[in-house]
């Protein structure tokens, strides 16, 4: 992959990951059930953060070329969560925000770990690989509250082993 290429890849996924924030703040303003809207909260920060590490690599490609060391971020996960979906007036439309979010978050993985097969620098394979497994977390993440509350009526999840 070409520099002006990665580049591109790189503003593409920036971009999705502001809109990713942008549209899990929403559903978090959408949520009335205090576990969900935490869930959404944190998804919310979470791809903020991401926005910026992305930032800072573009600018790091544009003046140097080079990767920037990505530590990442862990997900912080309730110990105990699990609060009666009946809190939940809308639970189609919640388990409508859900199944959205876990798509985005599938394609997110897919789109990291692209670039990881393609990029040439170590920091680079390293980085994309890292944020594939991150976006990964957050599907089984989803996935979890989406199983819990269809099958036992709450709202449940937490960290993927």
């Amino acid at each position: 992959m070409s520099t002006p290429s990665l580049l591109d890849a790189v503003r593409v996924v920036r971009q999705n990951e502001r809109e990713a924030s942008d549209q899990y703040a929403e559903a978090a303003r959408m949520i009335t059930n205090p576990g969900g809207k935490a869930l959404f909260e944190e998804l919310a920060k979470f791809e903020q953060f991401l926005f910026e590490q992305l930032s800072a690599l573009e600018v790091s490609l544009e003046e140097t070329g080079q990767y920037i060391n990505f530590e990442g971020k862990e997900f912080p996960i309730p110990a105990t969560f699990e609060i009666k979906a009946a809190q939940e007036p809308n639970l189609k439309s919640v388990m409508k925000i859900i199944s959205e979010a876990m798509n985005l978050e599938k394609e997110a993985e897919q789109e990291y770990a692209e670039l990881a097969i393609k990029a040439e620098d170590p920091l680079g394979y390293e980085m994309f690989r890292k944020l594939s497994a991150d976006e990964n977390i957050h599907w089984r993440i989803l996935f979890d509250a989406y199983w819990t509350l269809t099958n036992l009526g709450t709202w449940k999840w937490s960290k993927p082993k």
